[in-house]
């Protein structure tokens, strides 16, 4: 599968999975592209979409499910925390725990992200990502297709540069997430992401208030930035 082309791959996991499959997106740049590949391969609703909300997210965001379900016809479907788990949380720690420490912020992004997420993978056999490896030294080992837990993991656009996902989006006039306008260069909640300069790292925008640690939430890879199997 590693030297499938983003189509290929993507068609592959549509047609031997069917409803099992997935598609799981914030509406960043590479989601967008393998749910725009997606759609032209099945038609219109033609593949499972899901997003995560966490509750914290940019009103931009939501605003992207609406154009994704009028433009492809996909109901996205929208997974979000147990409430007694966040009531817990905040309780203990407060709204804005993970401005506190990395440990804070790790079990925030826990408990709106990641179980909520393992917990929506049960019922797909694949699910396609929009990882990159050159968006970051922790993804520059991605493969285009792993086993994890027991379920295919999908990266189809792994391989792919910025230019050329800037590219195919152009060429096909897929919608682009607004604040990306607004010089943002990873999307995640609210609280937790913002613009970043010229030439800053494409995940210097996330959680930018700590200093040497890993950019990720968890969902891919350990916090830490281990491989999240390992961790």
């Amino acid at each position: 599968m590693e030297d499938l082309p983003a189509a290929d791959l993507v068609s592959w996991a549509i047609s031997t999975h069917g409803e099992q499959f997935a598609i799981a997106t914030s509406f960043q740049k590479e989601g967008m592209v393998i749910l725009d590949l997606a759609c032209r391969i099945a038609g219109s609703g033609g593949c499972r979409v899901f997003t995560l909300d966490t509750g914290r997210l940019p009103e931009e965001t939501y605003g992207m499910m609406e154009v994704v379900r009028e433009r492809y016809g996909v109901s996205v479907e929208t997974v979000s925390p147990r409430n007694e788990d966040l009531e817990r949380m905040v309780r203990d720690h407060g709204p804005n725990l993970f401005y506190r420490s990395p440990g804070l912020r790790a079990r925030c992004c826990d408990i709106r992200k990641v179980q909520p997420f393992e917990r929506k993978l049960r019922e797909f056999q694949a699910w396609a990502t929009g990882l990159r490896r050159d968006q970051s030294a922790t993804r520059a080992g991605v493969r285009k297709a792993a086993e994890i837990d027991g379920r295919l993991r999908l990266c189809p656009l792994a391989d792919w540069s910025a230019e050329q996902v800037d590219q195919y989006i152009c060429d096909h006039g897929v919608p682009v997430h607004p604040l990306y306008l607004r010089g943002y260069a990873s999307i995640g909640c609210a609280p937790c992401t913002r613009a970043v300069a010229p030439g800053e790292d494409q995940r210097a925008g996330r959680w930018w208030w700590e200093e040497r640690t890993s950019k990720e939430c968890g969902i891919h890879f350990a916090a830490d930035g281990g491989v999240k199997r390992d961790a």
